[in-house]
């Protein structure tokens, strides 16, 4: 699959800009956990917030395959910013374009294009991680409108968001039966951060921990009313993840490339045995491995970024991309620690930084065990509850 000369302009523009003016600072979210303001106020100057909001609400109207075009370059220089970006590329303003009122696009979606409204997705809690349909938030009707009460983890800018999307159920439902969407704003009475996570990379977004006390909830911020007999949301959820699952693959291959690069000029500047490291022929084999491992990659999320099924990506290419392009990166990130041997360990250069931030990719949006349980029963035709038998 190829693309166009207007959209490998884009990801060199991309590229260009997360080398020049994002590499050189992104030790510093690394290190201090700060999330990158100076990155928004760039993706702001440069047109890529409002890259793929529709032109109708003041965006440039792209697609899920020029975000992750723009989302692979910009992880080239720093991942924090390209977490930053997801959002506004692949985010949940997207359930609002799809399903959402015309009230609701018109609020949200032109200050998501001029990048003064910044989303997070709120799924996770600590019994519903990769089984998503054991969440226990719950929306109760309250007079005119609702209360919601729950808990949700690991949520990335959770802290930072103005409006948090949450998947939440009706009273006394189980499984696939009663989910919905409703929107959050930060500052709400009963919403509140208990607490900032810790983590390994991508420090520069925070993932927190949200807590849900009654919170009021008005009817035109109901994105999908939970229903009780019905198993629409549920399957919504399933889909409507893909395009952040697309950026997901996008920035970890931008991490893969970043090492790749890095490694490939260390090692024809540093000299053993009399020569440069790159003239060995073991060398060249690993750079000829890591070098296919990318561009197959690649070419399966241009694949599954261009795929349509209802307004998002078809669901098998995209756990193939993500799957592929998450192990990818975290390989080639590897070998690249190993190719600058004990330098490639010392936080003086950046391949120690691209492991652990493309770690997290593997795990976040599914990980890649849950790719493969999605791909195995596409490719086999048998599908397998993973729940034990009643």
């Amino acid at each position: 699959m190829q693309i166009t000369t207007e959209q490998e302009q884009l990801r060199e523009r991309a590229i260009d800009l997360a080398r020049t003016e994002l590499a050189p600072h992104a030790h510093v979210c690394d290190e201090t956990g700060a999330f990158p303001e100076r990155s928004l106020e760039l993706f702001k100057e440069h047109g890529f917030t409002g890259m793929c909001v529709p032109k109708e609400y003041g965006g440039q109207g792209l697609g899920i395959l020029e975000a992750c075009l723009a989302l692979e370059g910009i992880a080239h220089g720093c991942m924090s910013s390209a977490m930053a970006l997801q959002g506004n590329l692949n985010g949940p303003w997207r359930v609002i374009a799809e399903i959402g009122t015309e009230e609701q696009k018109k609020r949200y979606l032109p200050e998501v294009a001029d990048g003064s409204r910044m989303f997070a997705i709120a799924m996770t809690e600590p019994n519903a991680g990769s089984d998503g349909l054991a969440m226990e938030t719950t929306l109760t009707p309250d007079g005119d409108g609702f209360q919601l009460t729950g808990t949700k983890c690991h949520i990335t800018g959770g802290d930072r968001s103005d409006t948090i999307m949450v998947f939440c159920r009706a009273p006394g439902t189980v499984g696939p039966y009663g989910i919905g969407v409703v929107l959050v704003e930060r500052g709400t009475p009963g919403f509140e951060v208990l607490e900032i996570e810790r983590k390994m990379g991508g420090r520069g977004m925070n993932e927190v921990v949200l807590g849900f006390d009654k919170v009021p909830v008005r009817p035109d911020q109901v994105v999908m009313m939970p229903d009780a007999g019905s198993k629409a949301g549920a399957q919504f959820l399933l889909v409507q993840f893909n395009p952040e699952r697309c950026g997901n693959a996008a920035m970890s291959l931008g991490l893969g490339q970043a090492a790749f690069d890095y490694a490939l000029d260390y090692t024809k500047k540093r000299h053993q045995f009399g020569r440069s490291v790159a003239e060995f022929q073991g060398i060249q084999w690993k750079f000829a491995d890591m070098a296919v491992g990318l561009e197959s990659a690649r070419l399966l999320l241009w694949r599954a970024a261009s795929s349509d099924e209802g307004g998002f990506p078809v669901t098998r290419h995209t756990a193939m991309a993500k799957l592929h392009c998450n192990e990818v990166g975290i390989s080639v990130c590897n070998e690249a620690i190993g190719l600058l041997g004990h330098k490639g360990y010392l936080m003086d250069h950046p391949v120690e930084r691209y492991f652990r931030d493309v770690r997290g990719m593997a795990i976040a949006g599914g990980t890649v065990d849950i790719q493969r349980n999605i791909l195995g029963s596409a490719v086999t035709g048998i599908k397998t509850s993973q729940r034990p038998s009643a």
